[in-house]
């Protein structure tokens, strides 16, 4: 019995030993860093005159966020609203696992550990990136492979800027705020990505099977429509002190059982229990978003430009999209207007303060025109790379809503702070 204790205590020593060096070596080739070092970045960077693979290399991480929420909520009292008040939401948790397979070759899977719509565990996504073809032959078409990425997987389509300054369930170090946008374009599907970079330049082409929810069951006669996926864009540093970026995208579908381009996030909306009838028997955990119910085709096109001038940055969003559900003979149009002023200062900016505006204006099914205005401002402290402490005060309105709708005046207002953690 004292041998097999001993050679079990040998064997967890030397497997701790293991994982600790792996880990102490967290540098993967053309990797987003999940931390400080990763804002302002977007699609991950491309380089491939170095190489840092050294064999099979796992890098386990991960995320973990808490708010304290303090907001007011309410409409004109036609439909009464459900009472909030102060305290904590619940806390949040990804688990992430990038795993470098071979030179030029890495695997990304995201799993939500908690989240406000499943307290459960479940996978988000996951993907193969493919920067080199060594595998095949070593300097296999490399000339080539400098400047193209294959991205393949069930997992966040490249549609748009404004994902990469989201927050993804617990990952909400890059978003400066609390909330994401009104109209929170996001999905998961099944699907390739074609990158090409060419100094500042880079362009992108992609297709998906247009499905949140994969399955082999047929629905007016089809199992799924397809997406197709487009972005062209330039990201330069000017010089030592002046960036600039600007890039269009599109999202298309033909015929597709379910679009949810604004609806694939499990993970729920940010402000908690607002805008929601009184006695509701559940939680409408996409709260505070708008959908424009473009259930089975959509058109969305988007435009982000990001400046950064010193500490002084600006990100906006102009998305304008139009589609129609089954039943509908006319497609309709929406259109979102976003804009971010933030300043970054300290030894190595770790403190920012700025505002946000965003707007939606859409023409619902029932004809009428609406519009949802929300205004943020705030301000972040990064004590460490890993941990940032964030308070806004948000205010939400919306406008024109039919008598008798549950957000017929409807408002909501109030400070929110948030505690992330990401590593």
């Amino acid at each position: 019995m004292k041998s097999i204790i001993k050679n079990l205590v040998i064997a967890v020593l030397i497997l701790t030993g293991v994982n600790m060096y792996a880990q102490s070596n967290r540098d993967l080739d053309n990797f987003r860093q999940p931390d400080q070092r990763g804002i302002n970045d977007f699609e991950a960077v491309k380089d491939n005159s170095t190489s840092n693979f050294d064999g099979v290399h796992v890098r386990i991480g991960g995320s973990s966020t808490l708010q304290f929420q303090a907001l007011d909520n309410e409409n004109s009292g036609t439909v009464p609203l459900q009472e909030i008040g102060s305290n904590f939401n619940l806390a949040t948790a990804n688990l992430d696992l990038d795993v470098a397979l071979y030179d030029g070759v890495r695997m990304h899977l995201r799993t939500y550990l908690s989240s406000r719509h499943h307290h459960e565990p479940y996978v988000k996504g996951g993907y193969f990136q493919i920067d080199k073809l060594d595998f095949i032959k070593e300097g296999f078409a490399s000339d080539l492979m400098d400047h193209m990425r294959i991205k393949i997987g069930h997992m966040e389509n490249n549609y748009g800027d404004a994902h990469f300054r989201r927050s993804d369930n617990s990952m909400s170090l890059y978003n400066p705020f609390v909330g994401n946008l009104i109209m929170d374009s996001f999905t998961t599907e099944v699907g390739a990505e074609v990158y090409y970079f060419r100094g500042p330049w880079f362009g992108m082409l992609g297709f998906s099977n247009g499905k949140l929810n994969q399955s082999v069951k047929e629905s007016n006669g089809t199992t799924g429509g397809a997406a197709f996926l487009a972005k062209l864009g330039y990201d330069k540093q000017i010089n030592e002190d002046f960036r600039f970026r600007l890039t269009g995208s599109l999202y298309n579908t033909g015929y597709a059982p379910s679009v949810y381009l604004y609806t694939a996030d499990r993970a729920g909306a940010r402000y908690y229990n607002v805008m929601q009838a009184e006695g509701a028997s559940g939680d409408n955990f996409r709260a505070s978003r708008f959908d424009p119910g473009f259930k089975n085709k959509i058109t969305a096109i988007m435009f982000n430009p990001f400046l950064k001038y010193g500490g002084l940055e600006f990100f906006g969003t102009v998305e304008l999209t139009n589609g129609q559900a089954l039943g509908e003979t006319d497609r309709r149009n929406t259109q979102q207007y976003a804009g971010e002023l933030l300043y970054r200062f300290g030894n190595s900016e770790n403190f920012y303060i700025g505002t946000r505006y965003n707007t939606v204006n859409a023409e619902l099914a029932s004809g009428d025109d609406v519009s949802i205005n929300r205004f943020n401002v705030g301000g972040g402290w990064f004590m460490t790379k890993n941990i940032l402490m964030k308070a806004e005060y948000v205010t939400q309105n919306y406008n024109d809503y039919p008598t008798g709708d549950l957000l017929e005046d409807g408002k909501f207002n109030g400070f929110v702070l948030e505690a992330a953690i990401s590593f």
